[in-house]
Order: structure tokens, then C-alpha cells, then sequence
């Protein structure tokens, strides 16, 4: 007889992590399927102030490491795995991956959002050369240099001020003219004295053959163009969620998130969505590990009532 698992999670971030702690803790056999390493994107992250109970803040791969430890101290296994498809509609559930199959009365769908790409010609070749994606990971290769950044939102602005005091000179590339970043922002923008700011703009293009050495703007109300010399580009305008497996078989809004309430049931029985993929106002570490424990109640409880 093959295994099968009262739950596997796919993803192991802090939505994750925290779902396999607290249905390891409900006596749950309990498995999680991580390509990478704990923590997510919460592992590109070097400092973490709002998470409660760091008064010092704590380093998002260290977080992450620390979830990990602390549901495997109750029984959780994790399995570094890739996975290629999921049957969700089957009994038991079936997760195919690169280490295996492995079958699920339950699945908790934690597979987090990606950076969204600017979507200019060059841009992957490009990538790691010049152009980046993560201001607290990849800031310093800029230290003392001119970059650009593109966004206008929380995340570019966080990325910005990150930015301002590493590099020379931060230019802030928006298409409108104001910020749609949280007001938290906009003094401390301001007032940083080497943050320039380039209003009513889009990047039209990538300049540079083996390495990026500028790019070119364009304005959205005259359509004129202007090439601007800068060293990188980060590029800070939301997330893609990480919902190419479960296409067709969940419930996805219009912006392909997958659809699940604060009950973090999805449209599937037994199928539960944590974290950043599912849809929902904030996506922040504590919003992720809340929808973990609260998956593990609901699993449960669907577990006790159909098995």
C-alpha cells in the first residue's frame, strides 16, 4: 500500500510551515513539498521588523529556518522536491514531483507569489546584469552607484528608501504622477536627498549589450522618448502568484489568485490556500502564518467528517 499523507503542503514558506506545525500538533501526518529552502520569499529578505516577538527584527532565510525546526519538532517531514502536477480532484489527492509522488487526504496550497516581471525585450537576458528584483538582496552589488527603480507602490517605495542607502543615486521611475504607496512613505521619499523622481514615465527599453547601462523612458502623455544612464533597475511592481499547477482545477479571481476566503477553503473539498497566493487585502508574513493555522483547523475538521 502506497502512503498516504492526511496532509501535504506545497510550499514551504510561513503559511506553510505554520499549517504542518499546527496539524502536526493535531496528531496529522504531515508532509512539506519545498523546491528551494524554508521561508519563501520571506528567505530574500535580510531584515524583518514586523513579524511580533524580534524586537530587533530577525533575517527572513533565519525566520524561515526557524518554522521549518519547529513544525518538524512535532512530527512534520519535509521533502525538497520540484512539483509538476497536481490531481486534485482524485481521492487521495496526487502530487506528482522531481523526488516522487505522493498522495493527500488533504492539500495546502502555499505556493506564494513571484516578482512580476517589467515585461520589456531583454529584460531575462538582462537579469542578474543589471536588472534585479529585490532590493535587500541584490542592493549591494549597486553600493555607491546610480540605479533606477520602477514602481509606485509600498514595494517600490520600501525598495526605494532601501535603495537610498546603499547607492549614490535612486531614481524613482512612475507612470502617474503620485504615489499609490501608503502615506508612511512619502516624507521619508521626499526628504531622502538623493531620490529623484521621474513622473508620468515607462520604461520603454533596455540599453546595454552585455550588461544594462541605461534605459529608455518614455512619457505616457507626449510619447517622447529619453535615454537615462543608470547602473541597474529594479524592477518593484507587484507579484505573479505561483497558480500554474492548480489552473482549472481551483477557482482563480481575475488577477490569478486562487480564490479562498478567511476560511482558506478553496473552491476544491480538502484543498486549502495559504499565504500570498490566495486572494486577500494584505500579504505580510503574519497574514501568511495566520492562514496556515487556520488551514490546519479547517483540514481537520474536514478530515473528521469525511475519513
Amino acid at each position: 500500500m502506497e502512503h498516504i499523507y492526511d496532509m501535504v503542503v506545497i510550499g514551504g514558506g510561513p503559511g506553510g510551515y505554520t499549517a504542518a506545525l499546527y496539524a502536526t500538533r493535531a496528531g496529522l501526518d504531515t508532509l512539506v513539498l519545498e523546491k528551494l529552502s524554508a521561508g519563501g520569499q520571506m528567505a530574500q529578505t535580510t531584515q524583518i521588523d514586523n513579524y511580533p516577538g524580534f524586537e530587533n527584527g530577525i533575517d527572513g532565510y533565519e525566520l524561515g529556518e526557524k518554522m521549518q525546526a519547529g513544525a518538524e519538532r512535532f512530527g512534520a517531514k519535509t521533502e525538497l522536491a520540484e512539483v509538476s502536477a497536481v490531481y486534485l480532484t482524485e481521492s487521495p489527492k496526487r502530487i506528482e514531483t522531481s523526488e516522487g509522488t505522493f498522495l493527500a487526504r488533504t492539500v495546502v496550497l502555499a505556493t506564494g507569489a513571484g516578482h512580476r516581471p517589467l515585461g520589456a525585450d531583454r529584460e531575462a537576458e538582462l537579469t542578474g546584469r543589471g536588472v534585479a528584483y529585490c532590493a535587500a538582496c541584490d542592493g549591494m552589488a549597486f553600493r555607491g552607484k546610480t540605479v533606477a527603480i520602477v514602481g509606485g507602490g509600498n514595494s517600490a517605495a520600501a525598495d526605494a528608501l532601501i535603495l537610498s542607502r546603499i547607492c549614490q543615486k535612486v531614481i524613482l521611475i512612475h507612470r502617474r504622477d503620485t504615489l499609490r504607496a501608503t502615506k508612511i512613505y512619502h516624507d521619508p521619499l521626499m526628504q531622502a536627498g538623493n531620490i529623484e523622481f521621474r513622473w508620468n514615465s515607462v520604461v520603454d527599453g533596455l540599453l546595454g549589450e552585455k550588461r544594462l547601462s541605461g534605459v529608455r523612458l518614455r512619457d505616457v502623455h507626449t510619447g517622447e522618448t529619453d535615454d537615462l544612464a543608470v547602473d541597474g533597475l529594479f524592477v518593484s511592481i507587484g507579484r505573479s502568484p505561483e497558480t500554474a499547477l492548480v489552473a482549472g482545477q481551483v477557482e482563480l479571481d481575475r488577477g490569478g489568485y486562487i480564490v479562498a476566503d478567511e476560511s482558506t477553503r478553496t473552491s476544491l473539498p480538502g484543498v486549502f490556500a495559504v499565504g500570498d497566493v490566495r486572494t486577500k487585502a494584505v500579504r505580510q508574513v503574519i497574514t501568511a502564518a495566520a492562514d496556515g493555522a487556520v488551514a490546519a483547523h479547517y483540514a481537520e475538521q474536514y478530515l473528521a467528517e469525511t475519513h
